[in-house]
């Protein structure tokens, strides 16, 4: 169930981003800026999205989904938190960073898939 919430936290944080950079942001950023923060946004959902599912299928298969919620969740979390951060002027460092999150998500997401294949 802690998956569902933190999914359905996610999710309510990303509208909120999303309707900030549309409305309160538009004037201050840069069209690249304004962009970099869309995507932070539009990643954020996706990662709360995928972990209200795996908190839904772990309550159907009575299996463990620590694995691939913990990547999908920290993974979110460091890919939407640096773009956010650099949208809004953060150091360039971070750049490197964001890359590692990508790739935390995208781990999640495979090992999701192996999870649901090895189910069958």
């Amino acid at each position: 169930m802690q998956w569902i919430a933190l999914g359905a936290f996610y999710a309510a944080a990303a509208v909120a981003a999303g309707a900030f950079g549309a409305h309160g942001l538009e004037n201050r950023l840069s069209d690249d800026a304004l962009g970099q923060w869309e995507t932070a946004a539009r990643y954020l959902m996706y990662g709360g999205l995928a972990l209200l599912i795996i908190g839904g299928l772990g309550e159907r298969w009575k299996t463990s989904i620590a694995g691939p919620a913990t990547s999908l969740a920290v993974g979110t979390a460091v890919f939407s938190s640096t773009v956010f951060s650099l949208a809004l002027g953060g150091p360039r460092w971070l750049g490197a960073v964001t890359p590692l999150g990508g790739a935390a998500m995208i781990a999640g997401f495979l090992w999701l898939g192996i999870t649901a294949a090895r189910r069958r």
